[in-house]
């Protein structure tokens, strides 16, 4: 199959065909958005950085312990290019994949994948349970918990800020706001004050 430009559609397609656990679903377009804030904000191409974002863990649910390498063979088969192929598996470095983050996209995915889910862990735990009245100081606050989300390896998000030269803080405001801008999506809307 020949490579091509892959569409947000085409992406929503293929996760929803490897994906039926609506708690990854929701992380996926989670990633998703934060991955298209930072894309704005840095002026990189946003629906690239969407789409990769999109898919980057197509293959966890199903094939956990291939996670990486079955996303690489899912996507080559649908003619997606090598550049979002490598991206997406990126993210695993280190733990699934020897794919080291190199560009500023995969740096990006590879730190906020982790960190989407703190984000998501303290809006839970606050009377909203909304991503929309969250700040960076209650992240930082939770983050300082390690039984807190203990899934979360702060390691790997501290790395990545590291490699994309940013402080953690403002990686924890750009999750947030990205995080915003599909809180009804993701369920992390809640019932904020004002």
């Amino acid at each position: 199959m020949a490579e091509h430009t892959p569409t947000r559609e085409e992406a929503l397609s293929l996760l929803h065909a490897y994906n039926k656990t609506e708690t990854l679903r929701r992380h996926a377009i989670a990633v998703e958005a934060v991955m298209r804030y930072r894309a704005r904000k840095l002026g990189e191409e946003e629906e690239k950085w969407g789409v990769i974002g999109l898919i980057h863990d197509l293959d966890y649910e199903q094939f956990a312990d291939n996670h990486c390498s079955k996303t690489r063979e899912i996507l080559q088969e649908h003619g997606w290019p090598e550049e979002y192929i490598r991206a997406a598996i990126s993210h695993g470095w280190g733990i699934c994949s020897d794919v080291e983050p190199q560009s500023e996209l995969e740096k990006t995915l590879y730190a906020i994948d982790e960190l989407t889910g703190l984000v998501a862990a303290s809006a839970l735990v606050r009377p909203s349970k909304s991503v929309m009245d969250l700040t960076v100081k209650s992240v930082k606050k939770k983050w300082g918990s390690p039984a807190f989300a203990a899934g979360v390896d702060r390691s790997i998000i501290t790395k990545g800020s590291q490699m994309l030269g940013v402080d953690v803080a403002e990686l924890i405001e750009d999750t947030i706001m990205g995080m915003r801008e599909v809180a009804q999506e993701i369920g992390l809307k809640g019932t904020p004050e004002g």
